[in-house]
Parts: structure tokens; C-alpha cells; sequence
């Protein structure tokens, strides 16, 4: 019965291109040809690690943890009534069973400390068992939903183009890269395709399918565009930095500020002095809440904030650095281009592709 449940959710549709329906396989698949999947990959083997020492350990479950977890999971999902969260599991061919076990495990990554080391197990050569139950763990971290969308667009990139997108030249230089990320020779290539039940067929397309996305890429992310993004991002992506004192009361906050302000001792010092938490941050605008952006946005280098309120007491904070983002920048450079990237392929992807499994909310 589990096989025949790991088999359904493997082959859970996700979306629809050009009359071919593409499933939980497909989307995984696509993400371990292009090297995407070792980080989620070598976490879960963490989880299942955790929970085998626990079992080992003989420890108990918390169970109020992990009703918590599960109403969080809800929450953020939607799912107000166990008649939603039933048909959120059947249409990912998923059980009660396997809401329980994936939120015990999860509990177990958290709870386990010691220092739980990933076992050595190549994805391409794992157990289907394993690998069925990491299509589980993709689904309910919604990780898969992910994958899902970079699929999606591929198809649509592909769909979208002519002929020309997928010449020789670029499906070339799609294949040695691939063989390059997998450290593998062209003589193999029919074995490491056989060890996930794929055929040359298989990766002739995902070849065509890169080559259509990154010539697309190519024609989005041009300077003009960037340039036009990062005007538009210029306020979320104005970096802070700032000295943070915490404290108890408004009263606490004002005579912190008369020390500063009157008495010209540092952030430090105050905070030494009185014994209260201190710390250096550094954040964006876009991060700051929403009610607060435009003090923020109003203050320069060296400027205090008025006392703003933080759970039972107040945070006072001392701007020390203001910096507007700048193109040549890698960090402003990956925002901008994720923002162009999004906006294309998301207009692309509704145009080209129909999206089955519904997103997050």
C-alpha cells in the first residue's frame, strides 16, 4: 500500500504546456539535472538521522510541539477546517499519516543537538523508498512548489520561442556544464540516466529546456532594465546599519537617550552602564515594519530614532551608516535581476503554462 502511495505522489500533476501534463517527478527531476536539489537533499538526510538517534535515545515526542507546528502549518496554508487539510493532503497524494510523520521529524532536526552529520548518500543512487519519502518532504516544506515554478518557466521559455532558441551551440554548452556540476564522462551518460529511470529522450529535453530559459535570461537582464529596476527598488534595497540598546520601559528609554544625547556617551557605554542588551545590526528598508520605513527612511549616519516600542519594553537605535544601493554591487545586483526575472516569467509562464498544484498562500 505505501509503495502504491509513493507511486501516486510522484506522479502528482503540477502543471500543463502544450497538451503534456508534468508531474512531482518532473519537477524534481528537472532541479537534480540543473544541481539544485543537494542542499534540501543533505538536510533531510539530517532529519532522518535525527529521528533514527532519537529512536535509538528512546525519547518521547512532545506532542503539544508538534500540534503547534501543525497549526502553524495550517495557518499558513489556509487549511481553517480538517475537511481543507484532508483535501490539501489527496491532492498531493498525501495521508494524515504523513502530516504526523513529517512534523515529528521536523521536531526531532530541532530537538536531537548533537551534531547530526548527513549520512553519505548519493540522491541519484538512493533507495526509491528514500527518495519517495524526500518527494514527501518537498511537498510539505512546499519546496516543491518552487521547483514547480522554475519548471514552469522553462516550459514557457521554450514555448514561447522559435526554433532558434534550442541550436546546437547552446544545447552544447548546456550538456558540458551538465556534465561538468555531475562529475561525470559522456561514455556514463546512459548509466547516471539509468540510475534515476530516465532516457536520453529525457535529457535531450531538459537540455532544450535550459538552453530556451537562458537565452530568455539573456534578453532580460540588459543594463537598461537594471537600470529602470534599481530606480524603482531604491528605497527597499537602501542598506542600514545601526547600534541597538534594548529596554524596559519608555522611562528607561528617555534617560538612555538624555545620557546619549546630553551627556555624550556612547550607545556601548549605556548599555555597559545599565546592563542592557546591546547589538550592532545591519538590514534593509524593505525589512524594517512597514509602520516604521519612513522613520527610518527620514534619518541619516549618526542620527537617533525616537524610542520605538518592541514586545513588553522599547529598542533604541543609533543609525551609524546609510547606504543607497548601487549596480555594482553583487548582493543589490542578484535582487534586481531575481525582481526582472520574476516579472517576465511569471507573465510568460500564465500565458504558456497552466499551474495544477496550487502555491502557498
Amino acid at each position: 500500500m505505501a509503495h502504491t502511495q509513493s507511486v501516486l505522489r510522484d506522479g502528482v500533476v503540477v502543471c500543463a504546456c502544450g497538451g503534456k501534463e508534468y508531474n512531482a517527478r518532473d519537477a524534481i527531476d528537472a532541479a537534480l539535472f540543473r544541481g539544485e536539489l543537494e542542499p534540501s537533499w543533505r538536510e533531510f538526510l539530517r532529519s532522518i538521522k535525527a529521528e533514527k538517534r532519537a529512536l535509538e535515545l528512546e525519547l518521547e515526542l512532545d506532542h503539544n510541539a508538534i500540534e503547534a507546528a501543525a497549526e502553524f502549518f495550517r495557518y499558513e496554508h489556509d487549511l481553517i477546517t480538517a475537511e481543507e487539510t484532508e483535501q490539501w493532503l489527496a491532492d498531493r497524494a498525501l495521508t494524515l499519516e504523513d502530516f504526523s510523520d513529517y512534523f515529528a521529524r521536523q521536531y526531532w532536526r530541532g530537538v536531537v543537538d548533537e551534531n547530526i552529520a548527513a549520512e553519505h548518500v548519493d540522491l541519484v543512487s538512493a533507495s526509491t523508498e528514500l527518495r519517495q519519502l524526500f518527494t514527501t518532504n518537498l511537498l510539505f516544506s512546499d519546496e516543491l512548489d518552487l521547483l514547480n515554478t522554475r519548471l514552469m518557466w522553462r516550459l514557457a521559455a521554450l514555448a514561447a520561442g522559435e526554433q532558434s532558441v534550442v541550436d546546437p551551440k547552446r544545447i552544447a554548452v548546456e550538456r558540458q556544464q551538465f556534465i561538468d556540476r555531475n562529475k561525470i564522462t559522456v561514455s556514463r551518460l546512459s548509466e547516471w540516466l539509468g540510475r534515476i529511470g530516465r532516457d536520453k529522450q529525457w535529457l535531450e529535453e531538459a537540455l532544450a529546456l535550459e538552453a530556451a530559459y537562458h537565452r530568455v535570461c539573456e534578453t532580460v537582464l540588459n543594463p537598461q532594465a537594471r537600470k529602470k529596476q534599481l530606480a524603482m527598488l531604491r528605497m527597499p534595497l537602501t542598506q542600514f546599519e545601526a547600534e541597538v540598546i534594548e529596554v524596559e520601559s519608555r522611562d528607561a528609554a528617555r534617560e538612555a537617550l538624555l545620557c546619549i544625547r546630553e551627556d555624550r556617551m556612547s550607545m556601548e557605554e549605556v548599555a555597559a552602564e545599565a546592563r542592557y542588551p546591546y547589538r550592532r545590526l545591519t538590514f534593509l528598508h524593505q525589512d524594517v515594519a512597514g509602520e516604521l520605513q519612513q522613520k527610518f527612511w527620514s534619518v541619516g549616519a549618526g542620527d537617533m530614532l525616537e524610542p520605538v516600542p518592541r514586545g513588553d519594553g522599547f529598542e533604541l537605535y543609533r543609525i551609524t551608516k546609510k547606504t543607497e544601493p548601487e549596480l555594482n554591487d553583487a548582493a543589490v545586483q542578484q535582487r534586481i535581476d531575481d525582481c526582472l526575472l520574476e516579472g517576465h516569467f511569471s507573465t510568460l509562464a500564465r500565458e504558456y503554462v497552466e499551474a495544477r498544484l496550487a502555491s502557498p498562500v
